[in-house]
């Protein structure tokens, strides 16, 4: 469908594609990995359009549609949520407009055997023929399920979109490409500013799209849920591999293992072949064998290992200034925006050393409370710090807050005081800002190099409290490990937002769950918590049913149901509830017998007596993913049960 011959683009001294060929099919996902800078973005500029390659070609069938989402943009600010997504749809719009305008005209006419009159028929048949083809009549329903599916609701429609973060502008940009479904989509990091329950909407949606999909993301379950065919960019090349993410990196370590163990045979060939010419160079019975041999030395087809980019970002965080043992106290803070109440009544207290991690559905106030802390925002009730507390923030919209005209260099040297001054240098190296790169503008740094600087500001000055929100957005990766590394290095207390669960393994050993316009603590690790709220990942905590101000009462019968409604939500959660028990002892079984398995695999006497020894790791594998369907069951049994309860209320 649109192939990529022999592309070529330098920057300076750094090549960042070097003849590089591919072709994307009709229908097909594909995921495009790579280092930080490594030029994914770029590509998918050219691919597009909006950048120019130096060499080379790419062939694009006629007709075909587009649609680019980049990870940085400028919306528009002048119209609502609803218009600003609905623009998607503007040819139908514009029929209506024409559709309107004829009708209005053929109202005011009576000349109706005129010859003019015809051709206004004429007209409004093929506009209504046209409107009828677009899907003209559903294109409002359309745009409804999708901001509903990106985390919208009913009444942020008329909102005007100057009033929302940069984060939720960007999900109108995703509402507004999916509705125009091209033919080949080009999505860079989507799910940088979702939460769980739109990014597992997305994923349903590009799983079941029909067209074309080229998809940047250093998100490793939404590569493979999504993606069929990786192609990796590393040091101006491309490795195209026929597999999801996860399997390419089997693949990729397979690939190099043969290569070198194919590269070493080879040299030792070499080797011993140059030793025989050496040693009977001079021979006159051996001329002809050694001319053979010299002659197969000449013909050998070299063996290549493909490169690899070893560069990595390498840093640890200052060790933390003591500070008194309460780092944190909290007695009854409340925040609200407007009519809008945020957090209620919030008490908490973080101790010396803690690592704690704040998870929840994107607006229950993780961020918010985070910027209380940091004394960004005002609020009621009382916040205390400890003796000689220095807070660190990194924030979600770090990309926002840096000044685009400044220089990497600049950025930093700016914040730095006294010794940090004479570091700025070495702590850019660490993050791999070296050489020219320092004088880059802030402008042209990918997202990636961005949260890099964002990371290496918390550099300047050692901090005893660490408040990280979402720092893994735009991170490759390799770079996520190494933070993390560093994170569990790091001798202070930290406070965590994040809906990574790898990321947070190992990282935390509190989480305060956001819900309600409240805080809920749980001791424990982020396994720990699932397993207590017995789900298998995130997601049950970005689900909320947002029915109670949503649904529109009918005038006249307000907060009334009829009889036979009623009836029938009461047989409905009697049906559901049943469902559950049933679930919830079907999963108490599968946990048992993965425990028995456990037991007998941990015990190397057992096992050998056991007839079933052969068939047990496929047995547990089995009843594991009986359990993970069994989960996701009981989840959706209770997500239904929470929406006819609410019904029911109303």
């Amino acid at each position: 469908m649109v192939s990529l011959h022999n592309i070529s683009l330098q920057f300076g001294d750094l090549v960042l594609f070097s003849e590089i060929s591919f072709l994307i099919n009709a229908g097909e996902k594909v995921g495009l990995v790579g280092k930080n800078g490594a030029g994914k973005s770029t590509l998918l500029k050219i691919i597009c359009g909006e950048q120019d390659a130096e060499k080379g070609s790419i062939n694009i069938p006629s007709g075909l549609t587009m649609g680019y989402l980049p990870q940085q943009l400028e919306p528009v600010n002048n119209k609502t949520v609803f218009d600003e997504t609905i623009s998607a749809f503007g040819e139908v719009l514009s029929l209506e407009n024409k559709i309107k305008s004829i009708n209005e005209e053929l109202t005011r006419r009576t000349d109706y055997e005129s010859g003019d009159y015809n051709v206004l028929i004429n007209r409004l048949g093929e506009a209504n023929e046209r409107y009828e083809v677009l899907g003209g009549r559903t294109i409002r329903e359309s745009v409804e399920k999708v901001l509903a599916g990106l985390g919208f609701l009913q009444s942020d429609h008329d909102r005007d979109t100057s009033e929302l973060s940069g984060g939720w502008r960007m999900r109108i940009e995703i509402a507004k490409i999916l509705l125009k479904r091209p033919d080949l989509l080009l999505l860079d990091e989507p799910t940088n500013h979702l939460d769980i329950e739109s990014i597992q909407w997305l994923e349903d949606f590009l799983k079941s799209y029909s067209g074309a999909l080229l998809l940047i993301s250093h998100d490793r379950a939404f590569l493979d849920n999504i993606t069929t065919r990786t192609i990796e960019i590393v040091l101006g090349d491309i490795h195209d591999y026929k597999v999801p993410y996860s399997k390419y990196t089997i693949l990729r370590k397979e690939r190099r293992e043969h290569q070198l163990a194919a590269y070493r045979n080879q040299l030792k060939k070499i080797e011993q072949t140059e030793r025989f010419i050496e040693r009977f160079r001079y021979k006159n019975t051996k001329a002809v064998q050694v001319q053979s041999r010299i002659k197969q030395l000449e013909k050998m087809e070299k063996i290549e290992i493909d490169q690899e980019d070893n560069a990595a970002i390498h840093f640890r965080f200052p060790p933390a200034p003591r500070s008194g043992s309460i780092v944190v106290e909290m007695e009854g803070v409340s925040k609200q925006y407007g009519d809008n109440r945020v957090l209620e009544n919030i008490d908490f207290i973080i101790e010396r050393g803690e690592k704690v991690a704040f998870v929840g559905r994107n607006g229950t106030g993780k961020t918010t409370l985070s910027r209380i802390l940091t004394g960004e925002l005002d609020h009621a009730g009382t916040l205390k710090f400890g003796h000689n507390v220095k807070t660190g923030y990194y924030a979600q919209n770090q990309d926002e807050l840096m000044d685009d005209k400044k220089t990497v260099f600049q950025t930093i040297d700016e914040v730095a005081t006294g010794d940090a001054r004479t570091r700025v240098r070495d702590i850019l190296g660490s993050f791999l800002f070296s050489g020219e790169d320092i004088n880059k503008k802030v402008k042209v740094l990918s997202g990636g190099e961005r949260s890099r600087l964002a990371l290496a500001k918390l550099l300047l000055e050692p901090v005893n409290l660490l408040l990280l929100d979402e720092p893994t957005n735009h991170l490759d990766m390799q770079s996520k490990d190494i933070l993390k590394n560093a994170l569990r290095q790091y001798n202070g207390t930290m406070i965590l937002v994040s809906h990574d669960r790898d990321f947070l393994d190992g990282l935390t050993e509190k989480i305060y769950e956001f819900r309600d316009r409240k805080i809920k603590e749980n001791v424990g690790g982020i396994w720990d918590f699932l397993k207590k709220r017995r789900i298998s990942s995130l997601k049950e905590l970005e689900k909320k049913a947002e029915i109670k101000k949503e649904t529109k009462k009918v005038k006249g019968s307000p907060n009334k149901m009829l009889y036979e409604e009623m009836k029938s939500l009461d047989r409905d959660i009697r049906k559901v509830t049943g469902l559950i028990k049933k679930a919830e002892k079907q999963i108490e079984i599968l946990e048992k017998e993965m425990k028995d398995i456990s037991e007998l695999l941990a015990n190397p006497d057992k096992i050998q007596d056991n007839p079933d020894f052969d068939t047990l790791y496929g047995k547990y594998s089995d009843i594991e993913d009986q359990l993970k369907k069994q989960l996701a069951y009981w989840e959706e049994l209770n997500n239904n049960l929470e929406a006819l309860e609410q019904k029911r209320d109303l």
